[in-house]
């Protein structure tokens, strides 16, 4: 007798089970993409007299012509509308690009075939930078809507005082569906002259990014934040690890740090850039705590390196690498030297934001 008690009692905590996975296995979600990418030097053929565009226009160094100019268009405009593509079914809905020159260049970016159809808004503002490159964050407008932007200026002084023009970053709160979100593109000062001697100017660029989301935090402190770019140091670096307290994704986690979900691919030696055969972690989204821990609205699923085939070098001395519009001024026609990066968000569907048990 007690021995079919137990079975009973055996039977009925399965079917429980089975029933708990059942309704998990049915419930459905939305996807929304969020995505990255230096795209390198999109220069327009124009001289810019009150810039240091000359060596990208026909007459200078690079020879930089329509033709390839319209090539690297199609070549852009091609990746953008496969990112993240075999999940989500369509192109990312936000997008933020470095290294454009203006917003020309991006007017004719969201008016290619590859993507005219997926009504791309811009959003945009000129940088100081002595070479003309901004930053630039594009959205569908059929899934975000812009509420207010700004673009926030990095103050470099070099070694005698005089000022170091480099790239805002550029801030942006919308509404995602019908939820707030905050986003933030960065191009950070670059390494040139050495990792060490320019350390100082990315610091100061994490300063300027801890200082935008501690008084986003302070108006809005359930604020979702995601801050990406090209931040010219990996996961491990001062600039990240110490002046943003990032940490991974793990099971707890704390209001005082952001999140690096970038950080477990930099484990497995997973780059966006290779030099002199070492790969790099540039390309990187940190989040607020909430995106991973708030199941209310969208939440953070994965990121991921966008590396098809076409995009890597495939012979050479450089294989495997990022396949280039150009190696030094010699013309490669090629994408970018960075592989974009993505971020994928879910929210069950159904849920209605402020509601329990869901």
């Amino acid at each position: 007798m007690l021995y079919l008690q137990i079975m009973k009692l055996m039977i009925g905590l399965l079917l429980i089970s089975f029933n708990s996975l059942l309704s998990q296995a049915e419930k459905k979600y939305a996807i929304r993409c969020i995505a990255f990418y230096n795209v390198e030097n999109l220069f327009d053929v124009k001289n810019d007299s009150l810039v240091f565009d000359d060596e990208r226009t026909p007459e200078g160094a690079y020879g930089w012509s329509l033709e390839r100019y319209q090539r690297k268009i199609a070549n852009i405009t091609k990746v953008l509308s496969e990112i993240g593509n075999t999940i989500n079914k369509t192109s990312p809905d936000i997008i933020g690009l470095c290294e454009i020159e203006n917003r020309e260049v991006l007017e004719d970016l969201v008016n290619h075939p590859y993507l005219r159809d997926k009504e791309y808004g811009i959003v945009h503002q000129n940088s100081p930078d002595e070479r003309g490159i901004d930053v630039a964050l594009l959205y569908r407008r059929s899934t975000f809507l812009p509420v207010s932007y700004q673009s926030r200026r990095l103050l470099l002084f070099d070694e005698e005082g005089y000022r170091d023009y480099t790239r805002d970053q550029l801030v942006v709160s919308g509404i995602l569906d019908d939820e707030p979100w905050y986003f933030i593109v960065n191009h950070w000062p670059s390494r040139s002259g050495g990792t060490l001697r320019s350390r100082p100017n990315r610091m100061a660029a994490a300063y300027l990014n801890k200082r935008i989301i501690d008084s986003i935090q302070r108006l809005h402190p359930d604020a979702k934040i995601i801050s990406m770019g090209d931040f010219n140091d990996d996961p491990r670096d001062a600039s990240l690890k110490k002046m943003l307290n990032t940490v991974g994704i793990k099971k707890q986690l704390d209001s005082a740090y952001l999140v690096n979900p970038m950080k477990s691919l930099y484990r497995k030696g997973q780059g966006t850039l290779a030099y002199r055969d070492k790969w790099n972690l540039f390309d990187q989204f940190l989040v607020t705590p909430n995106v991973i821990l708030d199941r209310e609205g969208y939440f953070f699923w994965k990121a991921k390196i966008f590396a098809p085939h076409y995009l890597k070098t495939d012979t050479g001395r450089y294989k495997g690498y990022p396949y280039r519009t150009y190696v030094g001024t010699t013309y490669q026609g090629g994408y970018a030297d960075h592989f974009p990066v993505y971020l994928l968000l879910l929210k069950e569907k159904g849920f209605v934001p402020g509601s329990k048990g869901n």
